[in-house]
Protein backbone atom coordinates (compact mmCIF):
# COMPACT_ATOMS: atom_id res chain seq x y z
CA UNK A 1 0.00 0.00 0.00
CA UNK A 2 1.15 3.27 -0.83
CA UNK A 3 2.77 5.48 2.87
CA UNK A 4 2.03 9.10 2.00
CA UNK A 5 4.50 10.09 4.49
CA UNK A 6 7.16 7.78 3.35
CA UNK A 7 6.40 9.07 -0.17
CA UNK A 8 6.78 13.02 0.44
CA UNK A 9 10.01 12.80 2.19
CA UNK A 10 11.51 11.29 -0.45
CA UNK A 11 10.15 13.57 -2.53
CA UNK A 12 11.35 16.52 -0.32
CA UNK A 13 14.64 15.11 0.03
CA UNK A 14 15.06 14.83 -3.96
CA UNK A 15 14.58 18.48 -3.89
CA UNK A 16 17.37 19.23 -1.66
CA UNK A 17 19.47 17.33 -3.24
CA UNK A 18 19.38 18.91 -6.46
CA UNK A 19 19.33 22.47 -4.74
CA UNK A 20 23.00 22.82 -4.84
CA UNK A 21 21.94 24.09 -8.46
CA UNK A 22 21.35 28.04 -7.72
CA UNK A 23 18.46 28.51 -9.94
CA UNK A 24 16.20 26.16 -7.13
CA UNK A 25 14.15 28.67 -4.94
CA UNK A 26 14.16 27.99 -1.19
CA UNK A 27 10.85 27.49 -1.21
CA UNK A 28 8.88 24.76 -3.50
CA UNK A 29 5.40 24.49 -2.71
CA UNK A 30 4.09 20.95 -3.24
CA UNK A 31 0.55 20.64 -4.52
CA UNK A 32 -0.88 16.87 -3.76
CA UNK A 33 -3.00 16.19 -6.39
CA UNK A 34 -6.08 14.76 -5.16
CA UNK A 35 -8.29 14.53 -8.05
CA UNK A 36 -9.79 10.73 -8.09
CA UNK A 37 -8.70 10.07 -4.39
CA UNK A 38 -10.49 9.32 -1.91
CA UNK A 39 -11.18 10.91 1.65
CA UNK A 40 -8.74 8.36 3.59
CA UNK A 41 -6.18 9.46 0.83
CA UNK A 42 -6.59 12.92 1.74
CA UNK A 43 -6.34 12.38 5.72
CA UNK A 44 -3.71 10.15 5.75
CA UNK A 45 -1.66 13.07 4.32
CA UNK A 46 -3.25 15.25 6.71
CA UNK A 47 -2.44 12.99 9.50
CA UNK A 48 1.43 13.09 8.04
CA UNK A 49 1.33 16.92 8.52
CA UNK A 50 0.68 18.03 4.91
CA UNK A 51 -2.33 20.49 3.98
CA UNK A 52 -1.95 21.84 0.58
CA UNK A 53 -4.08 19.57 -2.00
CA UNK A 54 -5.07 20.28 -5.95
CA UNK A 55 -8.35 19.46 -7.48
CA UNK A 56 -9.93 18.53 -10.78
CA UNK A 57 -13.60 19.33 -10.56
CA UNK A 58 -15.63 21.68 -8.09
CA UNK A 59 -18.36 19.42 -7.44
CA UNK A 60 -15.77 16.34 -6.39
CA UNK A 61 -13.65 19.06 -4.13
CA UNK A 62 -17.13 20.47 -2.47
CA UNK A 63 -17.98 17.13 -1.37
CA UNK A 64 -14.36 15.60 -0.65
CA UNK A 65 -13.51 18.28 1.43
CA UNK A 66 -16.41 20.29 3.00
CA UNK A 67 -16.06 18.79 6.83
CA UNK A 68 -12.87 18.21 6.01
CA UNK A 69 -12.21 21.72 6.15
CA UNK A 70 -14.14 22.30 8.72
CA UNK A 71 -11.93 20.49 11.05
CA UNK A 72 -8.54 21.28 9.38
CA UNK A 73 -8.79 25.40 8.45
CA UNK A 74 -5.07 25.06 7.47
CA UNK A 75 -6.40 23.27 4.21
CA UNK A 76 -5.15 25.12 1.34
CA UNK A 77 -6.58 24.15 -2.19
CA UNK A 78 -5.83 24.50 -5.81
CA UNK A 79 -7.95 24.72 -8.21
CA UNK A 80 -5.82 22.58 -10.84
CA UNK A 81 -8.76 22.11 -13.69
CA UNK A 82 -10.70 23.39 -16.42
CA UNK A 83 -13.01 25.39 -14.99
CA UNK A 84 -16.43 26.09 -16.26
CA UNK A 85 -17.85 29.47 -15.98
CA UNK A 86 -20.84 28.09 -14.56
CA UNK A 87 -19.01 26.95 -11.95
CA UNK A 88 -17.14 30.01 -10.98
CA UNK A 89 -19.54 30.89 -8.02
CA UNK A 90 -19.03 28.26 -6.07
CA UNK A 91 -15.10 28.06 -6.73
CA UNK A 92 -14.47 31.25 -5.45
CA UNK A 93 -16.24 29.68 -2.00
CA UNK A 94 -13.79 27.01 -2.07
CA UNK A 95 -10.24 27.33 -3.35
CA UNK A 96 -7.48 29.48 -2.01
CA UNK A 97 -6.04 29.70 -5.16
CA UNK A 98 -7.10 29.21 -9.29
CA UNK A 99 -4.47 27.65 -11.38
CA UNK A 100 -6.66 27.67 -14.58
CA UNK A 101 -7.22 31.37 -15.83
CA UNK A 102 -7.18 29.83 -19.66
CA UNK A 103 -9.97 32.60 -21.66
CA UNK A 104 -11.68 36.01 -21.46
CA UNK A 105 -14.91 34.73 -20.89
CA UNK A 106 -14.08 33.02 -18.02
CA UNK A 107 -11.97 35.60 -16.37
CA UNK A 108 -14.97 38.34 -17.05
CA UNK A 109 -17.22 35.77 -15.12
CA UNK A 110 -14.61 35.91 -12.67
CA UNK A 111 -14.16 40.06 -12.32
CA UNK A 112 -18.50 39.82 -11.89
CA UNK A 113 -18.57 37.18 -9.06
CA UNK A 114 -15.13 38.05 -7.38
CA UNK A 115 -15.86 39.92 -3.91
CA UNK A 116 -13.81 40.94 -0.96
CA UNK A 117 -15.84 37.65 1.18
CA UNK A 118 -14.17 35.50 -1.59
CA UNK A 119 -11.84 32.48 -0.39
CA UNK A 120 -10.12 32.57 -3.11
CA UNK A 121 -7.37 35.60 -3.38
CA UNK A 122 -4.50 33.77 -6.07
CA UNK A 123 -4.88 33.39 -9.39
CA UNK A 124 -2.63 31.49 -11.97
CA UNK A 125 -2.77 31.95 -15.95
CA UNK A 126 -2.39 28.99 -17.69
CA UNK A 127 -0.78 28.97 -20.83
CA UNK A 128 -0.69 26.41 -23.72
CA UNK A 129 3.27 26.60 -23.57
CA UNK A 130 3.46 24.29 -26.55
CA UNK A 131 0.76 25.92 -28.38
CA UNK A 132 -0.95 22.44 -28.90
CA UNK A 133 -4.24 22.78 -30.35
CA UNK A 134 -5.36 20.05 -28.29
CA UNK A 135 -5.01 21.69 -24.73
CA UNK A 136 -6.57 24.57 -23.43
CA UNK A 137 -4.83 27.68 -21.96
CA UNK A 138 -3.66 31.18 -23.44
CA UNK A 139 -0.84 30.81 -26.86
CA UNK A 140 2.11 31.82 -26.03
CA UNK A 141 2.13 34.94 -28.22
CA UNK A 142 -0.27 36.08 -27.23
CA UNK A 143 0.14 35.34 -23.20
CA UNK A 144 2.17 39.09 -22.38
CA UNK A 145 -1.65 41.02 -23.32
CA UNK A 146 -3.61 38.57 -21.79
CA UNK A 147 -2.12 38.65 -18.29
CA UNK A 148 -1.58 42.35 -18.92
CA UNK A 149 -5.68 42.50 -19.29
CA UNK A 150 -6.41 40.46 -16.60
CA UNK A 151 -4.22 42.72 -13.96
CA UNK A 152 -4.85 46.06 -15.22
CA UNK A 153 -8.03 45.98 -17.13
CA UNK A 154 -9.95 43.37 -14.08
CA UNK A 155 -7.95 43.79 -11.54
CA UNK A 156 -7.91 40.14 -10.85
CA UNK A 157 -4.60 39.34 -8.67
CA UNK A 158 -2.62 37.18 -10.99
CA UNK A 159 0.59 36.17 -8.97
CA UNK A 160 1.63 33.19 -11.32
CA UNK A 161 1.79 31.19 -14.50
CA UNK A 162 1.21 27.35 -14.83
CA UNK A 163 1.92 24.92 -17.77
CA UNK A 164 1.52 21.31 -18.94
CA UNK A 165 4.30 21.10 -21.34
CA UNK A 166 3.96 18.61 -24.66
CA UNK A 167 4.16 14.61 -23.62
CA UNK A 168 6.84 12.65 -25.06
CA UNK A 169 9.57 14.64 -25.40
CA UNK A 170 11.87 16.78 -22.79
CA UNK A 171 10.11 19.47 -21.14
CA UNK A 172 12.61 22.03 -20.26
CA UNK A 173 12.70 24.19 -22.84
CA UNK A 174 9.06 24.82 -22.34
CA UNK A 175 9.59 25.35 -18.70
CA UNK A 176 12.37 27.62 -19.56
CA UNK A 177 10.10 29.77 -21.84
CA UNK A 178 7.47 29.72 -18.97
CA UNK A 179 9.67 31.04 -16.62
CA UNK A 180 10.39 34.18 -19.44
CA UNK A 181 6.65 34.80 -19.89
CA UNK A 182 6.94 35.36 -16.05
CA UNK A 183 10.11 37.17 -15.75
CA UNK A 184 8.35 39.57 -18.59
CA UNK A 185 5.66 40.05 -16.84
CA UNK A 186 7.20 40.46 -13.30
CA UNK A 187 5.18 37.52 -11.80
CA UNK A 188 6.35 35.91 -8.97
CA UNK A 189 5.32 32.24 -9.10
CA UNK A 190 5.19 29.68 -11.81
CA UNK A 191 3.70 25.82 -11.05
CA UNK A 192 5.10 23.33 -13.41
CA UNK A 193 6.43 20.19 -13.00
CA UNK A 194 4.48 16.74 -12.19
CA UNK A 195 5.23 13.59 -10.64
CA UNK A 196 7.26 12.41 -13.76
CA UNK A 197 8.97 15.57 -14.58
CA UNK A 198 9.12 17.92 -10.94
CA UNK A 199 13.13 18.13 -10.39
CA UNK A 200 13.37 19.77 -14.47
CA UNK A 201 11.04 21.95 -13.34
CA UNK A 202 12.17 22.89 -10.79
CA UNK A 203 15.63 23.27 -11.82
CA UNK A 204 14.19 25.68 -14.28
CA UNK A 205 12.76 27.97 -11.62
CA UNK A 206 9.06 25.99 -10.59
CA UNK A 207 7.71 27.25 -6.96
CA UNK A 208 4.87 25.39 -7.22
CA UNK A 209 4.88 21.34 -8.08
CA UNK A 210 1.93 19.31 -8.80
CA UNK A 211 2.28 15.71 -7.97
CA UNK A 212 -0.06 13.14 -7.72
CA UNK A 213 0.54 8.95 -8.23
CA UNK A 214 4.01 9.61 -6.59
CA UNK A 215 2.45 10.42 -3.23
CA UNK A 216 -1.00 8.89 -3.37
CA UNK A 217 0.27 6.07 -5.56
CA UNK A 218 -2.07 4.93 -8.56
CA UNK A 219 -5.09 6.92 -9.30
CA UNK A 220 -8.47 5.68 -7.91
CA UNK A 221 -11.70 6.56 -9.44
CA UNK A 222 -13.21 8.70 -6.60
CA UNK A 223 -16.60 7.52 -5.37
CA UNK A 224 -16.98 8.94 -1.84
Amino acid sequence: MPNFKENIEKIRLSIVKNRENSQIPNKIKIIAVSKTFGTDSVLEAIQSGFFCFGENKVQECKKKFSSIIGVHKEIDLHMIGPLQTNKVKDALKIFNTIQTLDREKLCLEINKKLNPNSKTKDFFILVNIGNEKQKSGINTEQSNDFIKWCINDLGINVVGLMCIPPAEISPIKYFKKLKTIAEENKLKYLSMGMSGDYLDAIICGATHIRLGESLFGKRQNYEK
